[in-house]
């Protein structure tokens, strides 16, 4: 039963983003998600070492460069767009229930930090808790770290809230229908793939390292399910949509086939036409604006100069993204 608006709250947590897109603020950032060992498994004597005086030297000025290419006027993409989904489900939370939830965006690396809105909420007299993790599929780098986030702050309060926290949505319906209106947007736009001929869609998911994995971290699985259910929506098959995955950092081997390789190879082989779509990144970010939309669709046009690459937009402030958000808040609530 869902307890009076003054009492309850929802976090919506996405990974985060710099203040700005200047070297010392993306240091900063960086400096927070990479000594998080979630993100980073090595021993921390050693990493910090390495991470102070190899990674963030040269990794915040070049990624520096990277934000400024693709921050809006408003701000960081993420933050504008994970602000925007706030909105929109508070807003839907109070037609449907007839009174104000408070609906909070948080990153969990950045600002607003889930800690530091924790006990803003506590001592505003927030008695119950929905944390809603922005990622549709479970890994231990993204849902795990917030749960390890939320708990940190749990074992060092008097006054406990009371917590509850979304494992995962991979094939939530809302979340399907949604991914898959903005499919047919970009097809509007740009017209069908003619898939019969030969053109690809690519369902480019966050990598993550092959050791995870191979320990049964469920990620993979369920960037699976995800385009399964995809392709059943859209009528396509699995040698017309693929699963790809992206972002890989360091030396360790991680997911396959990656989609820069993937792009590359279609290139070369005389795709006329490649569609990319993100699904795990339910809002615009460096990793789809500037990887995917500048570095992978240059490297395809770099194949295949006369070929045609179309990155579908992620959900950020779409209506059937936001209704089937505020389904999944609406129904834990209701618990």
């Amino acid at each position: 039963m869902i307890l009076p608006g003054a009492g309850t709250a929802v976090l919506l947590v996405n990974l985060g983003t710099p203040d700005t897109p200047t070297p010392r603020d993306v240091r900063r950032y960086l400096r927070q998600f990479l000594s998080d060992k979630r993100v980073v498994n090595l021993h921390a004597f050693i990493w910090r070492g390495v991470l102070e005086t190899v990674v963030l030297p040269f990794r915040a000025p070049r990624a520096a460069a990277k934000y400024r290419s693709i921050w809006l006027e408003e701000g960081s993409p993420l933050a504008v767009y994970t602000a925007a989904q706030a909105k929109g489900v508070a807003e839907r939370l109070r037609e449907r229930l007839g009174e104000p939830i408070r609906v909070e965006p948080t990153m969990r690396y950045g600002r607003p930090a889930v800690r530091s809105l924790l006990e803003t909420l506590r001592d505003e007299g927030v008695a119950r808790v929905l944390v809603v993790p922005l990622y549709p599929q479970y890994s231990v780098p993204t849902v795990a770290s917030i749960m390890d986030e939320v708990a940190r702050y749990a074992l060092r309060s008097i006054h406990q809230l009371e917590y509850s926290l979304v494992h995962s949505y991979p094939t939530l319906p809302g979340y399907i229908e949604a991914l898959a209106l903005r499919a047919e947007e970009a097809w509007e736009r740009h017209g069908r793939p003619d898939f019969a001929a030969g053109d690809k869609m690519l369902l480019s998911f966050h990598g993550i390292p092959v050791s995870l994995d191979r320990a049964g971290d469920p990620y993979r699985g369920q960037c699976e399910q995800t385009a399964q259910a995809v392709r059943q929506r859209l009528g396509l098959t699995v040698d017309q949509c693929l699963v790809t995955y992206q972002s890989k950092f360091g030396p360790m081997p991680w997911l396959t086939p990656a989609t820069i390789d993937t792009v590359a190879r279609l290139g070369s082989q005389g795709v006329r036409r490649v569609d990319v779509a993100c699904p795990g990144f339910v809002a615009d970010c460096l990793e789809t604006l500037e990887e995917i939309d500048l570095l992978n669709k240059g490297t395809f046009l770099a194949a295949n100069p006369d070929g045609l690459f179309v990155r579908h937009r992620c959900l950020n402030d779409h209506p059937a993204w936001l209704d089937a958000l505020t389904d999944l808040v609406e129904s834990r609530l209701r618990r």
